[in-house]
């Protein structure tokens, strides 16, 4: 097992929740929630300085079947843009499929209303960082495909003021 913290990263569309391993690699833990816009990739490479973390993890929403949509081709344009602001730590995409799922049930009856969705957003990454350490433990290797920073993504729609890298 590589040793190092890592960020697990939930990009939605009005919000991205971010979540940290301890530097073992063993135990994923929410840190915030950040508002989706203008300084948003400011704020992750904040945080990831602030953790002095060595990788970041980013959900990729898949459909059940395994194919991807409009939602996976935005992930994907957001890991490029994560990956060029903060070259050379490495942004690895992974599978999230049923990551808000699982999130919303395990808050279930908590929190109610904005909180409760920043909260799933942060539980989220905190499911997809876990997901990925276990298959790396398993394995024995990094999870997901590494980003290509040098990659042109494909300019899926943003909200309005994205796009501050």
């Amino acid at each position: 097992m590589r040793h190092g913290a890592r960020l697990g990263i939930d990009p939605g569309d009005a919000r991205i929740g971010v979540a940290r391993s301890d530097p073992s690699g063993v135990l994923a833990t929410p840190v915030e929630t950040v508002r989706r816009g203008k300084g948003d990739l400011r704020r992750i490479h904040q945080i990831l300085d602030e953790l002095d973390a060595v990788e970041v993890i980013v959900g990729l929403p898949r459909s059940l079947s395994g194919s991807e949509g409009p939602a996976a081709a935005k992930a994907r344009e957001f890991a490029v843009r994560l990956a060029r602001r903060i070259a050379p730590v490495p942004v690895r995409l992974v599978d999230e499929r049923l990551t808000t799922v699982t999130a919303t049930a395990m808050l279930r009856d908590q929190r109610k209303g904005a909180k409760q969705r920043a909260v799933i957003d942060q539980v989220a990454a905190v499911v997809i960082l876990q997901q990925a350490l276990e298959v790396e433990r398993s394995t024995g290797l990094p999870p997901g495909e590494v980003v290509d920073p040098e990659v042109t993504a494909e300019p899926a729609e943003e909200p309005a003021g994205e796009g501050d890298a």
